[in-house]
């Protein structure tokens, strides 16, 4: 494979079959930082449970597995550099933040290895782990009965990522979380009990050691290109009757004050389109709106901003950055609270 992201595009791997791409943990930059992770596991006291990892086409853990599936594509960096540019987001960028994720998922690995959803306190700490699983999600933003782990305020998504966020906080090292959350009793509450229970499981095998893997990046019959077809977010919900408030942003900006007639603004849109990267991660971090959702919207806003002729002068663009970047907050948080962008 190509050290060049873009001459991947130009190869036949494009509409190769993945499991035909030779992908594999070992030799990769993922092989180091999963040897780190089993040792910060051992640390941790948990000596019985060791899970397996695979390559899959997302993070996570089967249900009655302990088997932990890593995105194929932080495998390679052309393939992490693709999908940074075909979805603008990677769950992984770096090893600080693969090493997160792994601390979430065997989160997961200890409630399926032991059957924790099954005792009552566990019940009633986080709920009934048969509640459905919706992956879009309302997120109450700063609740303080939940850790803060993954973005997007995670551990609201379900009883079950709500166990696997706390775990991964009670794990962390070099994290107190006693001091950090002292005054959210709700929060805190889930933390002892999970500090309780991982004291308790020291020394007890587990009771399931199922490491088969859920679609393993060996049987992908189906291309990259395939894959990012269907992963592709749909641009139905676009939101329409947006001009006036980019007007406001940018001829609000375009005032007399300090600009010369002979000056020329600098483009709205190109911008959106720098912004685009920080605002995908940090929206999402904050409110919880996807990072996929937010770039179609940021695209948007870029294509109604070129055709509306809006720029700026270069000496207000912090301001710019500022305006722009509370309207699109402000539409984020009224998707995941409505489910659409304008009432």
């Amino acid at each position: 494979m190509s050290s060049e992201p873009l001459r991947f595009h130009e190869s036949n791997l494009w509409s190769t079959p993945i499991r035909d791409l030779g992908l594999t943990i070992e030799g990769t930059r993922l092989e180091p930082i999963l040897a780190e992770f089993e040792a910060e596991v051992r640390q941790a006291g948990i000596t019985r449970l060791r899970p397996r990892f695979y390559l899959s086409t997302e993070w996570g853990v089967a249900f009655e597995t302990i088997a932990i599936a890593i995105p194929f594509y932080l495998a390679h960096p052309d393939l992490t550099a693709l999908h940074a540019e075909r979805v603008g987001h990677v769950e992984g960028f770096d090893r600080a933040d693969i090493a997160r994720y792994l601390r979430h998922e065997m989160g997961h690995v200890v409630n399926y290895a032991y059957r924790l959803y099954e005792e009552e306190e566990w019940v009633k700490q986080f709920g009934s782990i048969t509640q459905p699983y919706f992956e879009d999600y309302s997120p109450e933003p700063f609740s303080r009965r939940y850790v803060r782990h993954l973005p997007g305020w995670y551990a609201q998504k379900h009883p079950d990522e709500d166990w696997a966020e706390t775990f991964a906080v009670w794990m962390t090292p070099g994290l107190d979380w006693r001091a950090e959350y002292g005054g959210w009793p709700i929060a805190y509450a889930k933390l002892a009990y999970c500090s309780r229970v991982m004291a308790a499981l020291r020394d007890r095998a587990p009771e399931v050691t199922n490491t088969e893997p859920d679609e393993d990046v060996g049987d992908i019959e189906y291309s990259i290109d395939q894959y990012y077809v269907r992963t592709a977010t749909s641009e139905v919900d676009l939101p329409p009757g947006l001009d006036g408030a980019l007007r406001a942003i940018f001829e609000d900006l375009g005032g007399s004050e300090g600009l010369s007639l002979d000056d020329p603004l600098c483009p709205a849109a190109d911008l959106i389109r720098r912004l685009e990267p920080e605002l995908m991660a940090n929206v999402f971090r904050w409110t919880g709106h996807f990072p996929e959702r937010t770039r179609v919207l940021l695209r948007y806003l870029a294509d109604r901003a070129t055709r509306l002729s809006q720029g700026y002068p270069r000496n207000r663009e912090d301001s710019a950055i500022i305006a722009f970047t509370t309207l699109v907050t402000g539409l984020a948080m009224n998707h995941v609270q409505r489910g659409s962008y304008l009432p």
